[in-house]
């Protein structure tokens, strides 16, 4: 496909993740032709040299770090190492190294868990570090914190566009539907699909039910980041502070995991009983975000969840057929 002349070169950190994916579909649709992408084998984010190296070559002019690792409750318990190392490698080498080769605009993609536990609601963008952090996701929640104070930082002291957006909890084409270490939405979809196919008359959900959730498709959320990302300097300046420059982006709506369940339930198409485990976490017990400052800035998300869980689910089955196949081409195995 032919370049448009001054089509800016676009690398999409993460692009086969959740939201990178979702990203690289709003550029497309935009017109956008110019967008670079490196798997993880291609690019370990990780190491420096690596990094430098592809900034140094790749002439790069918009960087949206969308590269992450992510999980749920269960899996940033059981590694806590990894979700702060991982992370904050992933972030100070490609803020870093996209500055050094004099990458001006950058969108760093963090997450809603950064806010303190008990926040006042909905949560405003200035509660930030006014409070302690949900300890069931503490690393990974202070990992994004130092990613909004690294873009800051740069900004501060070299002058760079490097800008941030808080998302509420993400779901849609592109998850991980890992039944231990995948987010609430997906491991929902797929406990219930198991359900239905194995005829369980019971599907048991960790918690008491009670917690409230903002949730948000992911391609609200790429459409978001887009538009954040080709604000004029001075209007997204006249928005935000030195000091919280970032941005949250969600709907504005919550609910309450039992009613999400029953949602999913619905969706899916299972008849059987739902009962919570109330001895397991529940983790926050609100998180719901204040959009309002992305609302004055001309952005609302336009996908009921009704409708988004629908199209993921939709997209879970597509990728269950996928595997399915591959599993079937597997050559059987030979006892020895």
């Amino acid at each position: 496909m032919q370049q448009k002349q001054n089509e800016p070169r676009i690398y999409v950190a993460g692009h086969r993740g959740l939201v990178g994916s979702a990203i690289v579909r709003v550029l497309r649709a935009q017109g956008h032709t110019n967008i670079v992408t490196r798997t993880h084998q291609e690019l370990e984010l990780t190491d420096q040299s690596q990094v430098r190296e592809f900034f140094r070559t790749e002439r790069i002019d918009q960087v949206y770090l969308a590269a992450a690792k992510v999980g749920g409750i269960h899996a940033n318990n059981t590694y806590p190492a990894e979700f702060i190392y991982d992370n904050m490698m992933v972030q100070a080498n490609v803020v870093h190294e996209a500055w050094r080769a004099g990458v001006q605009k950058l969108l760093f993609l963090g997450s809603s868990c950064i806010y303190p536990r008990l926040a006042a609601q909905p949560i405003r963008e200035e509660y930030l570090m006014n409070g302690i952090l949900e300890p069931t996701n503490e690393p990974y929640a202070m990992a994004k914190i130092a990613g909004i104070k690294l873009c800051e930082s740069y900004n501060r002291q070299y002058g760079t566009d490097y800008r941030s957006v808080m998302p509420t909890n993400l779901y849609g084409p592109g998850d991980n539907y890992h039944p231990e270490n995948s987010h609430v939405i997906p491991a929902l979809l797929r406990r219930f699909h198991e359900a239905k196919a194995g005829g369980a008359p019971e599907v048991v959900i960790w918690g008491s039910g009670k917690p409230m959730r903002e949730f948000l498709y992911v391609d609200d959320m790429a459409a978001a980041s887009v538009y954040v990302m080709n604000l004029p300097v001075e209007v997204y300046a006249a928005n935000t502070d030195p000091m919280h420059s970032h941005i949250n982006v969600g709907t504005g709506e919550d609910v309450t995991i039992a009613e999400l369940a029953s949602l999913v339930g619905e969706t899916v198409g299972y008849r059987g009983r739902i009962v919570f485990d109330a001895s397991k976490p529940d983790g926050t017990p609100r998180k719901l975000l204040d959009v309002s400052k992305l609302a004055a800035l001309g952005w609302r998300a336009s996908t009921p969840l009704a409708d988004g869980l629908r199209r993921a689910y939709e997209a879970f089955l597509e990728q269950h057929a996928v595997q399915s196949r591959e599993a079937e081409r597997e050559p059987a195995a030979v006892a020895a």
